[in-house]
């Protein structure tokens, strides 16, 4: 649940413009430490920190992310946001990741 609180702050952060580093400090923590947050790699978060993000970026209630289609959403967001990280390193693995997706989707859809 961590990293989907984790995807949402970094989400919300780039909808507003904020760099990581500024966004650290404004909320005076380190910015290895909102890295991790945000990639799931830290498995606490000190109440203080979630009411400043709270405050921050007016973090949708805990609700929301027991919602299936919100977790749809976010989990076809942290998809995105890999296909984008791997378009840097191996531009193939993500033509052939896309293709495959496509014929998928098209699939289904003739389907209905």
């Amino acid at each position: 649940m961590l990293q989907q609180i984790g995807e949402r702050i970094r989400v919300l952060r780039k909808q507003k413009g904020i760099g990581l580093n500024a966004f650290a400090a404004q909320l005076n923590i380190s910015p290895a430490y909102l890295s991790n947050l945000e990639t799931g790699k830290t498995d606490t978060i000190q109440l203080s920190v979630l009411e400043k993000l709270q405050d921050e970026l007016s973090l949708l209630p805990v609700e929301y992310l027991h919602d299936p289609r919100n977790e749809l959403d976010i989990r076809i967001q942290q998809s995105a946001n890999k296909l984008k990280a791997l378009a840097d390193t191996n531009r193939e693995a993500v033509e052939f990741l896309l293709a495959n997706l496509e014929n998928s989707l098209n699939f289904f859809q003739d389907r209905k």
